[in-house]
């Protein structure tokens, strides 16, 4: 079941993006305070993020919110599914409520950031797979060796120029 992120889901959150091994130490420290700030004042700023919880487990969540200074853009910017629980349909279900959500906002366009990593392949082939394409990749970006890979995706057709 797919619902709004409460306070209470933080620890958990924390938990299972840190099982995932794909985050470091300062990433964790960066979601900490996302969601903290989330609870204190972004959501109330158009920010969403949504728990996915099955059984009473947190199986996943999305973090996503319009992208300031645009045109109806919007950046996805957490997208976690639990190690137990990848590949099964759950990164599809949270990835595809962000988009109708946007969209029903009348969002035109996704944007999604990730690592240029080797242990981030399967994370790019997931926003390939979901129509996203590669916008641009800054070399180095987050360090050296370590780039930037930009996606993004159509949610509307473009306006008549």
């Amino acid at each position: 079941m797919i619902r709004p992120t409460v306070s209470a889901d933080t620890p958990a959150l924390l938990k299972i993006t840190k099982e995932t091994g794909l985050f470091l130490p300062v990433d964790l420290e960066a979601l900490d305070a996302v969601l903290s700030a989330y609870h204190e004042e972004n959501a109330a700023q158009g920010h969403r993020c949504l728990t996915d919880e099955h059984n009473g487990e947190v199986i996943g969540f999305v973090y996503y919110a319009p992208a300031a200074m645009t045109d109806r853009t919007w950046y996805l910017w957490w997208i976690v599914v639990s190690k137990q629980t990848q590949a099964k349909g759950v990164g599809s279900k949270l990835l595809k409520h962000a988009e109708d959500a946007a969209r029903a906002e009348n969002g035109r366009l996704m944007m999604i950031d990730t690592s240029g990593l080797p242990t981030y392949e399967l994370t790019r082939r997931f926003y390939i797979k979901h129509g996203y394409e590669i916008a641009a990749t800054i070399k180095d970006f987050y360090a050296d060796h370590h780039d930037l890979v930009m996606f993004r995706k159509r949610l509307l057709p473009a306006s008549p120029a």
